[in-house]
């Protein structure tokens, strides 16, 4: 789900003076899904409020780095089953009862499609046309005297749950409400319906008010409100066209193709009305792999939404009728066949320094990174006679902080993304270090890392200076701090490379770990020994 298709708040009241209450929430809008639980410590147990949280930390955790082969579905039940089993059994281990207790509410959106589940009276409703819906159940006990309300069901209170599940269409307009049942015992669903579009904040203290801010209960609302479907979701439906193989001189809705670009034959050089262009077809397993269709819609809308000088201009024609997007076509070399034959001069790598990190400036503007930064996604290509870069790769970009895989080039990852760190500022600093020293020196910085393997970076990085004499000292410090494989040391965000790139003279001189004090400090070195010597010098004088 977009970003900007999405709107949300929450907030959580604790009852009475208390400074902290049992409930707790959380809500995620990631790049394709959004994700909004509630959940309500059982106050009878002790560690109720520690369970809350656990839970919803765990879910929306869970739920952002499922595997792509499941179905949402079987995502959010096996999830739920894997919490609920944890909290059961640390009870029974830890207090022989149960203590870790909590009910639940959580929802995610994936374009569309609405996916709810509940365990325990924390509820969901949907507003629509003017009318409020419970969609959850109340798993509570109605009909016993002096029972009711009483929970049948809960997170952690046995070793197996039985979670209400459901699925529902969302429309344009639509706004949920997740709410622990503090709220819906102060506010009827008259006063739900008639102020839900005021917020969370406003639903929650207007509960308050009516006890003068000294609420008999912990007290929770989240509201998620749909502002437009994602496009995406339209794209990935489309009844469109899908070739097993293209062929020279086919024309697709009037482009004419010319030549494959690159080895699958999915990716042309076409023409039409006289102008050239790339035309980027689907993968054709993607027919049969939801997961490669993803990435495949992904792409395409990012190449849509990405309008910057950075990219080739890319469109998707109102009237095709084959699953494809189409990119202008850029006339030039790719780094890497450049390269090949000679390095790169110093001062077009200080250009490429700059267009890089200014491309992933633009893109964490809009919380994304590139994801495979390296030389085969740069063309080198010529504007008024002078050389510029481009990036021409889509396919990787994706949101930062988020994406915790190897995907991408190994030799251009940086170490933690071995370990399983997400992509952020600073892997992608790691990527350009590898292109520049690679475009300088030919050489990768810790050699070729074959896909699969799981590299040492113990090993010295050759000073790239001792490979071309051609680099300034500042301009491999500067590549070396990239490099670093603690990130503490390494450059933390863009601006930090982008400015010393561009000063210079501000440029501190690089050092390993391991560098003796006498190779840190050579200039005092020599000053200290050359003053000594000056001093014994004097004294041997004196003396004779």
């Amino acid at each position: 789900m977009s970003k900007q298709t999405i709107q949300t708040s929450g907030l959580t009241l604790a009852k009475g003076s208390q400074l902290k209450g049992d409930d707790f929430y959380k809500v995620k809008v990631l790049d394709n899904i959004t994700v909004a639980v509630v959940c309500d410590g059982v106050g009878s147990a002790s560690k109720g409020a520690e369970a809350a949280q656990r839970a919803c930390n765990f879910l929306v955790d869970a739920l952002k780095s499922r595997p792509k082969s499941w179905s949402m579905q079987k995502s959010i039940l096996h999830f739920i089953d894997n919490i609920n089993r944890v909290l059961y059994l640390e009870s029974m281990s830890e207090y022989d009862r149960e203590e870790l207790v909590t009910t639940l509410s959580l929802v995610v959106i994936e374009g569309e499609r609405l996916y709810g589940v509940n365990v325990g009276d924390s509820r969901i409703y949907l507003h629509r046309d003017h009318v409020l819906t419970q969609l959850s159940f109340d798993h509570v006990v109605e009909e016993e005297e002096g029972m009711e309300g009483v929970l049948t069901s809960a997170l952690g209170l046995e070793e197996n749950v039985s979670p209400y599940y459901f699925e529902n269409t969302l429309e344009i307009g639509d706004t949920l409400l997740l709410c622990s049942d503090g709220l819906y015992t102060e506010l009827s669903e008259a006063e739900l319906c008639a102020n839900i579009f005021m917020g969370a904040s406003y639903l929650v203290k207007k509960a308050s008010k009516k006890h003068k801010d000294n609420l008999p209960d912990d007290t929770t609302a989240v509201v998620v409100e749909m502002k437009g479907i994602d496009p995406r979701r339209h794209f990935k439906q489309l009844d469109l066209k899908v070739q097993a193989q293209y062929k020279k001189d086919e024309i697709i809705d009037g482009y004419t193709l010319v030549k494959p670009l690159i080895q699958n034959e999915r990716t042309w050089l076409c023409h039409k009305k006289g102008f050239q262009y790339v035309i980027k077809f689907v993968p054709y397993e993607a027919m049969d792999t939801e997961l490669l269709l993803d990435m495949y819609v992904k792409e395409v809308w990012m190449a849509k939404r990405l309008k910057a000088g950075f990219f080739p201009k890319a469109m998707i024609p109102k009237s095709r009728t084959h699953r494809y997007y189409i990119m202008s076509y850029v006339e030039g070399v790719n780094l890497k066949t450049f390269i090949a034959q000679k390095p790169l001069s110093v001062d077009l790598s200080v250009a490429l320094a700059l267009f890089l990190l200014k491309m992933s400036q633009y893109l964490m503007r809009l919380d994304l990174v590139h994801g495979d930064i390296k030389p085969e996604n740069i063309m080198l290509t010529k504007r008024k006679g002078k050389t510029i870069f481009k990036m021409v790769d889509f396919g990787s970009i994706t949101e930062a902080y988020t994406t915790i895989t190897r995907v991408g080039t190994p030799s251009y990852l940086a170490p933690e993304r071995f370990r399983q760190a997400p992509i952020n500022e600073q892997t992608e600093l790691y990527a350009i270090g590898v292109t520049l020293y690679e475009s300088l020196t030919q050489k990768y910085p810790f050699g070729e890392i074959e896909p699969f393997q799981t590299p040492s970076f113990d090993k010295h990085i050759k000073r790239p200076t001792q490979m071309n004499a051609k680099i300034p000292a500042w301009f491999e410090s500067s590549m070396l701090r990239a490099l670093d494989t603690d990130t503490k040391t390494r450059y933390h965000n863009y601006s930090q490379m982008q400015y010393e790139i561009t000063n210079p003279e501000k440029v501190k001189p690089y050092f390993s770990k391991d560098t003796s004090f006498i190779e840190r400090n050579e200039m005092l070195v020599y000053k200290v020994g050359f003053s000594s010597m000056f001093v014994l010098n004097i004294i041997q004088w004196v003396m004779g």
